[in-house]
């Protein structure tokens, strides 16, 4: 192998620098073993075609693709090896030398800023799509990694480019090659881009579009500046992929063009076809995180979805509407929570009723308290469906939570804290809120809220409060097993406390005769009778 050893030949600088930048990302020895699977041993150095086989996408056990599919995208896939070696590896003769196998791994998987890993995947994305005969109108000024890009895209090249990243980031969770790659609906995230770039002369209709015939041009520039505010972890899928395909090197090394046969069918569980958190708005609300919450979307969601029955905590649908039922299953629950309302409004116009269906959630870093004032450290506020949209905290004010049952005791309130869920704004002046009936949910403009960054939670918005008709109402756990085990632990206890309060221990009474119940029946039975006082 090429790697350093003191016994060996003297190490060059060029290569005590790549090495000492791959240590500092601790990947060092997993490109040590990749490098000695991967390397013909009579050259010392790593074939071209298997180094294009490690990238390459496409392999027995995924050879077939499910039936949403586009037909363009397979093509893509197909130049997806072949194009990362292009952009990173500068070969020699006899192939990738030791050297320039660390160093195209410090290009793409190096700590840098997320700008100059946007442009290597837009780079990646332009090598991609001209392999494949598909015109993009990209240019990158010059050869640096933080250069300029001019130019525009379609929502069709961003719906491609977004489809890649998707792929790449199924594929880091299914390294065994199990499993038909599905692609999940994306036009929220390109809708969003859209919004967010571009000026549509007359506008158009976020609620029916036709994404695929949208020739809009969305400027380079803008592009970026989106994807940065909005998807800011969209550029890591390139370097999970390219980190995940060595380390697949190492566990397979020679299983690369055999690996496991058996297949798992359609990843877009049927199951979960039903529920607001699909696999696509999923993996949109992941992007925005830089934190152990992206970790936990994507177990759950992106690959086999085996983890959503566990996250589920609660569904309308299943356990009932109202606060009551919301609370006996979130209660108890420390850790990080997305909670998602799917609703309907609309407007009648001269006898036929517009239906609008909409999506928006919050994303709490704690578990809900019973409280009659507004409590939390950090959260967002998401509007996921027609067009998705992230609103991080201001700074400003901690009003990010507020979750208040009816009183126990009833005591005149001269003043009643509203009896709800609500996140941003003030009491009584939410900028959401979900009613103790879960019937409806009210959304006001956000310049009542100074928690929240200021935006539209719904297209055409405007300043008067809409009310909605809610339909249903998910609460998803993203602290993992161990804050799944704390919430078991404290309802097990709950409940031991309430049988112990329902259970009446008779040892503690003494006899009859000398019982409350035996001296007030004998007084309601002959009041005037004379009775022995006990000195």
């Amino acid at each position: 192998m090429g790697a350093s050893n003191s016994a060996g030949p003297r190490v060059s600088e060029e290569q005590r620098e790549a090495e000492t930048v791959a240590a500092s990302t601790g990947a060092l020895p997993v490109l040590q073993k990749a490098f000695s699977k991967l390397a013909n041993p009579e050259t010392n150095a790593v074939p071209l075609e298997n180094l294009q086989q490690c990238f390459g996408f496409g392999r027995e056990g995924r050879s077939s693709y499910a039936g949403n599919v586009p037909d363009l995208f397979p093509v893509l896939l197909d130049h997806l090896g072949s194009s990362l070696l292009d952009q990173f590896f500068v070969p020699d003769k006899g192939g990738i030398s030791w050297v320039e196998f660390v160093k195209g791994y410090n290009k793409c998987c190096a700590r840098v800023s997320a700008s100059i890993l946007l442009n290597m995947l837009l780079r990646v994305f332009l090598a991609i799509t001209g392999r494949a005969n598909v015109t993009l109108h990209l240019e990158f000024e010059s050869g640096d990694v933080d250069c300029k890009i001019n130019g525009f895209l379609l929502p069709s090249h961003v719906f491609l480019l977004l489809s890649t990243c998707w792929a790449m980031s199924w594929d880091c969770r299914n390294l065994k090659g199990k499993g038909n790659l599905s692609f999940p609906d994306l036009n929220h995230l390109v809708l969003s881009a859209i919004t967010s770039c571009a000026q549509v002369e007359g506008g158009f209709n976020v609620w029916d579009c036709d994404i695929s015939s949208l020739e809009v041009q969305l400027p380079a520039g803008k592009f970026v500046t989106w994807v940065m505010s909005t998807v800011p972890c969209l550029p890591d899928c390139l370097r999970q992929y390219f980190h995940a395909r060595m380390q697949m090197a190492v566990t397979a090394g020679d299983e690369l063009a055999s690996s496991d046969s058996s297949s798992v069918g359609d990843t877009s569980s049927t199951a979960a076809c039903d529920y607001i958190l699909s696999q696509g708005r999923a993996w949109a609300i992941s992007i925005t995180q830089r934190s152990a919450v992206n970790e936990e979307i994507s177990r759950a969601f992106i690959s086999s979805g085996a983890g959503m029955d566990d996250s589920l905590l609660y569904r309308s649908s299943t356990h009932g509407r109202g606060l009551n039922r919301f609370w006996s299953n979130v209660e108890g629950y420390k850790g990080p929570l997305l909670i998602l309302v799917a609703a309907s409004s609309g407007d009648a116009h001269e006898g036929n009723s517009i239906d609008r269906k909409w999506v928006i959630g919050a994303l709490t870093d704690q578990g809900l308290e019973n409280k009659d004032i507004f409590y939390g450290n950090s959260g967002c506020l998401y509007s996921i469906s027609p067009v998705f949209h992230v609103f991080p905290p201001t700074g400003k004010e901690k009003n990010f939570v507020y979750s208040h049952l009816h009183p126990t005791g009833r005591v005149y309130q001269s003043h009643p804290k509203p009896v709800g869920v609500a996140f941003g704004g003030t009491p009584g002046n939410e900028r959401i809120f979900i009613d103790e009936d879960f019937a409806k949910v009210t959304v006001r403009h956000h310049a009542i809220d100074k928690t929240y960054q200021s935006g539209s939670l719904l297209p055409d918005q405007g300043f008067l409060p809409i009310e909605a008709r809610i339909s249903e109402v998910e609460v998803w756990g993203l602290g993992g097993k161990a804050a799944k085990e704390v919430q078991n632990s404290y309802k097990k206890r709950e409940e031991l406390f309430t049988e112990q309060r329902r259970k009446v221990d008779l040892k503690t009474f003494a006899n009859w005769e000398d019982s409350p119940e035996k001296m007030m029946m004998d007084m309601m039975s002959d009041p005037n009778a004379v009775r022995r006082e006990d000195r």
